[in-house]
Formats: C-alpha cells, structure tokens, sequence
C-alpha cells in the first residue's frame, strides 16, 4: 500500500498530503546515556531519559502533472509549498508529521528547510527537518515566598541541617539525586558509602535512601 506523508497544523486544524511520496524518510528515536566514572571500575554508562526525535525527509514539489503524484490539481511549488514551509518555521507553528498505514504520528516543529531546483523543470526539491516537541507544564506551587526559598535552598542541599529520605523512582541515578540535593553530582559515592551502597551504579525503584547535610558525607 502507497504510503502518504502528512502535516498537520494543529494550530489551524488543517493538514496538507504531500504531493510526492519520497523513496524513504528517517526517524530518530533514542535515550540519554550518562558516563559516570567510578572508582576501581572505570566509566559507566548510565540509562537516561528519552530524547526527542528529529525526522528528516526529502520531497519533490512538482511543477509539472506526474503519473506518480498524489494530488489532482497542479499546485505552484513557491506559492504553495516553500510558503507555507516558510510561515510554519517562522511561526513556530505546531504541526504534526504522520505517515498513512503506520505508528508514525509525531507532534514536531519544523526546525529547518533547504530547497532548490536542479534539472530544469522547475520541480523543487526541499530538505525537511523536525524536531519533536513536548509540552511544558507549569508547576503550581502554594505558600509564600519565604517557604517556596527555604524549599529550593533544601534542595540544593546548601543550607539543609537535618537528615532527609528519599524513595528512589524509575530513573533515577546516585549522581542524578546528589545534583539535585547537593548541586554536584560528583558526591554520588560519598552518598552511597553513607547508604552502605557497594554498587553506585546500582539503586532499586522504591528503595529509601538517606540524604544527610552535605558536611556529613565523608
């Protein structure tokens, strides 16, 4: 079955097939990976949390009727398609990159365009990259500004005076739990000596560890 690019524009709820199915296009879908080097052990690498995909495709915007094509009625490759491209980056617009007849369905920005003609026919060839996006949400926070500080100061482990716990969640890492309770996360080993932790690199989700002031990490 014939695949069909699709954009949408989730900003004006419109969507655009485009005229030409490329020979192929490539999504990149992966994780962070974070290289701690540990003592007596050497680096280890370390599984993070997922990246955000890039997808990049190569159109042809046709100026002239093809067997192949997939619209009925001829459209100009500036006026139509290097425009609308053009306002999408410009306007950050929210779109969408599908692909008919599989799980591609992506929400994307288009990051970049490269376009340009090479034969003649005044067909246009355009380089097309995205970029995934994701959704920030606010986080409400009650009480006064007072507490909100005395809060962050705690959790930067700069001004904390008593011991703490903290139940490990699926993720997380000794190095990533020191950044944010210490600011450094170079005190993971000190942190898992504290815990009698014999493996660093090795914590359980829902395992509860001991956060003590900084000054009594030796």
């Amino acid at each position: 079955m014939k695949r069909l690019i699709i954009i949408k524009n989730e900003d004006l709820h419109s969507e655009m097939i485009m005229p030409v199915t490329p020979e192929s296009f490539q999504v990149s879908h992966g994780i962070n990976i974070e290289t701690v080097n540990i003592h007596t052990l050497g680096d280890v690498a370390i599984a993070g949390y997922p990246t955000l995909a890039t997808i990049k495709i190569d159109l042809l915007f046709p100026a002239q009727n093809y067997p192949f094509a997939n619209f009925t009625k001829l459209q100009d490759p500036y006026n139509c398609y290097i425009d609308l491209f053009t306002k999408y980056i410009d306007n950050r617009a929210n779109l969408r990159f599908v692909v008919s007849n599989t799980t591609v369905n992506i929400p994307v920005k288009l990051e970049n365009m490269d376009y340009g003609e090479k034969d003649g026919t005044n067909d246009v060839y355009a380089g097309l990259a995205f970029h995934e996006r994701r959704q920030l949400k606010a986080v409400q926070t009650q009480g006064t500004a007072k507490s909100i500080n005395h809060t962050r100061s705690l959790s930067s482990g700069k001004t904390q005076t008593g011991t703490q716990s903290y139940t490990v969640k699926k993720g997380d890492t000794l190095s990533a739990i020191c950044r944010k309770y210490y600011g450094s996360s170079s005190l993971y080993g000190k942190l898992a000596s504290y815990n009698g932790i014999k493996n660093p690199s090795l914590i359980y989700a829902g395992h509860t560890i001991k956060i003590p002031p900084k000054s009594q990490l030796r």
